[in-house]
């Protein structure tokens, strides 16, 4: 007797073993039919799978939150079926799932065009006609290399020979005339898919080393239905018209060239925004008690070793010589800090002491991850470092949390999602110290009334951190914010106070940012706002321009006013047509645009119209200047 209990606590009998198919069909047709798998004692399983003992099972239908990885596994292998038919010569290698979707790379002879991609499409969609059963098997290691040389699939021949354990048996998946190694789960039939389309061709090499051959790599996008599918091609085709270096571009915010991998050019639009978003940051570290400082852009790698960062980071890091003495380029503030709060012999009265700095960074990312701003080697961010008792992390984590909603809010975005990264296997530090570290994130969430969600292994080398997820306007999720808390590098950098038993200990270090990179921020503030940003943040705030050359004075002396008055104001004394400067200050995305023609320079007023072409109508320049100002002020959002 087989005793299978389900998630509702009920529990179902079977004289004999039976598969996950045999426990969905008691319960009843519906659910035997839209089973894709099963999750037995918390392990995935096909279908097909026998349960030979006691257990626990869930049956994965397309509302479980492992069904989407499971179909798009096994679009991924109707990927490679659909090429191999129309090649038979393309030899199949690896298909993973990845964000989104999936790929699958191939070995072949030329390279693969877009009609090919397109009949490997169509080929695949004939596959999910045909309703071929996706069937497991189990093969020794020996054995199943033969099978593969055999088809001249040498590649799959060498991933069985160095991963599988002599003597051990592997898996099989089969479709059809196909077969591929994988170890699943795979959903039961074919016709269980549809809902995908290829994206892209790449290149890849075999194992990922540029010094192995060189595949190609198809990338694919599938779904749980057509409306999902849809839906993302939609994000995918905005996401498109918002691209940020489209739009710097456009806007003339700034520019990058190969002399400068992964580095800006910043133009004085683009920078114009960054100061505002700068200067906001100044107001919010000056009202939460933050004092600002500056650290230098390079150290004696000594002092890296010290911090953890030589052992940890140092693949990450630039380094530059000087007198036969190595330097790191910093790839982050906080050692830095540490040695500001180290000049001086602090009281435990002094804590919490908090720094702040507009630090710029580089990191060594890899050429291929580089991505306009949004992944750069050099940036700037808004860091902080808060050094405190242990009593003090709860208070100071709380703070930060609302100070972090209320800046969000500002920049237009709704209630992030929390996360909570945890320990990685590559730490400093024993299993007690991280225990206690991240217990006091999650007690700090605890007493904001917080919920979140728990990320295993992604926290840093030093300590666990609070993410912060952002939804833009289009529905991606972005990581902007974070606070870390560090028992590790304040003990290895000699920084101290004197508690209240006259005894010396270390601080606790807590590392904040809110916005994280300006540069990867701004970025994510030009997508978001697809380029029309709200006044305050606007580049141009508004543009002044007459309907004759008679008003060129008047039109000038106005701009100049409100500049006095610190908005960011341009006039256009063009000789052109009025409705052609609207135009094309409207594809600028400048949020006002003031006309003055005879009667508003008799009057020193001035015609008021949006960049969405809403007429606000004639306002003295006063009345424009206060409107404009208290926009500002409160973070007006309008982006029409």
């Amino acid at each position: 007797m087989v005793n299978v209990q389900l998630p509702d606590g009920s529990v179902r009998s079977f004289e004999q073993s039976p598969s996950v198919l045999d426990v969905a069909a008691s319960i009843g047709p519906g659910l035997a039919k839209a089973a894709l798998a099963g999750k037995v004692d918390g392990r995935l399983v096909d279908a097909g799978h026998l349960i030979e003992r006691d257990s626990r099972l869930e049956i994965v239908t397309d509302k479980h939150a492992d069904a989407l990885d499971i179909v798009r596994h096994s679009t991924a292998h109707l990927l490679a079926q659909a090429t191999q038919r129309l090649f038979p010569r393309a030899q199949v290698t690896i298909g993973p799932v990845v964000d989104n979707g999936f790929y699958y790379d191939f070995a072949f002879e030329r390279a693969f065009t877009p009609e090919d991609l397109a009949a490997i499409e169509a080929e695949m969609g004939k596959i999910v006609a045909e309703s071929l059963p996706i069937r497991r098997s189990v093969l020794p290691k020996d054995e199943a290399i033969a099978l593969f040389k055999a088809k001249g699939e040498h590649f799959k021949a060498e991933i069985i020979d160095d991963i599988i354990p002599p003597g051990e048996a592997i898996s099989l998946y089969a479709q059809g005339e196909w077969l591929d190694l994988c170890r699943g789960p795979h959903v039961p039939n074919t016709n269980r898919l549809g809902a995908f389309k290829l994206m892209k061709v790449a290149g890849a090499y075999w194992r990922g080393d540029s010094n192995n051959q060189q595949l190609q790599r198809i990338y694919g996008t599938a779904w749980l239905n057509k409306k999902d599918l849809g839906a993302y091609l939609t994000q995918l085709e905005e996401a498109e018209k918002r691209d940020h270096r489209r739009i710097g571009k456009q806007l003339d915010l700034f520019h990058m060239q190969e002399e400068a991998p992964g580095l800006v050019f910043w133009h004085p639009k683009g920078w114009a925004v960054w100061q505002a978003v700068e200067q906001y940051m100044r107001r919010v570290y000056k009202a939460a008690g933050y004092q600002e400082v500056r650290g230098p852009q390079i150290l004696d790698v000594g002092l890296w070793k010290r911090s953890g960062h030589w052992d940890n980071y140092q693949d990450n890091m630039f380094f530059t010589e000087s007198e036969k003495r190595t330097y790191a380029v910093k790839p982050m503030n906080c050692p830095g800090h540490i040695q500001i709060y180290n000049h001086g012999l602090h009281s435990y009265r002094d804590l919490p002491i908090r720094y702040g700095e507009f630090g710029s960074c580089h990191r060594n990312e890899p050429s291929g991850a580089l991505h306009g701003i949004l992944r750069v080697r050099g940036f700037t961010q808004d860091d902080g470092h808060i050094f405190c008792t242990e009593a003090q992390i709860e208070p100071e984590v709380s703070a930060f949390h609302a100070q972090a909603l209320k800046v969000y809010a500002d920049f237009g975005f709704g209630e992030p999602q929390i996360k909570i990264a945890l320990r990685p296997d590559k730490r400093l530090g024993d299993d007690a110290t991280w225990d206690k570290a991240e217990e006091a994130l999650r007690s700090a969430l605890r007493q904001a009334g917080v919920a979140w969600e728990e990320l295993p292994g992604e926290g840093a080398f030093y300590g666990p951190k609070i993410e912060y997820h952002l939804k833009d306007a289009i529905g991606r999720t972005w990581q902007l914010g974070t606070m870390q808390v560090d028992f590790m590098m304040p003990g290895r950098l000699g920084a101290e106070y004197v508690d209240e038993h006259s005894q010396r200990r270390h601080p606790v270090m807590l590392h904040r940012a809110i916005v994280g990179s300006m540069e990867r921020f701004i970025g994510i503030l030009i997508e978001n706002h697809a380029g029309a940003l709200p006044a305050w943040l606007a580049p141009v705030q508004a543009v002044v321009m007459g309907i004759t050359d008679g008003q060129a004075e008047y039109v000038a002396q106005l701009a100049k006013t409100l500049s006095e008055q610190d908005f960011r104001v341009a006039a256009d004394l063009r000789n052109e047509k009025v409705g052609y400067k609207i135009r094309e200050h409207t594809l600028q995305k400048i949020p006002y645009l003031l006309v003055a023609g005879d009667r508003e320079r008799e009057s020193g007023s001035v015609s008021v119209r949006r960049r969405s072409g809403e007429d606000l109508g004639v306002m003295t320049v006063s009345e424009f200047a206060a409107r404009l100002r208290a926009e500002v002020a409160g973070h007006g959002l309008e982006t029409a």
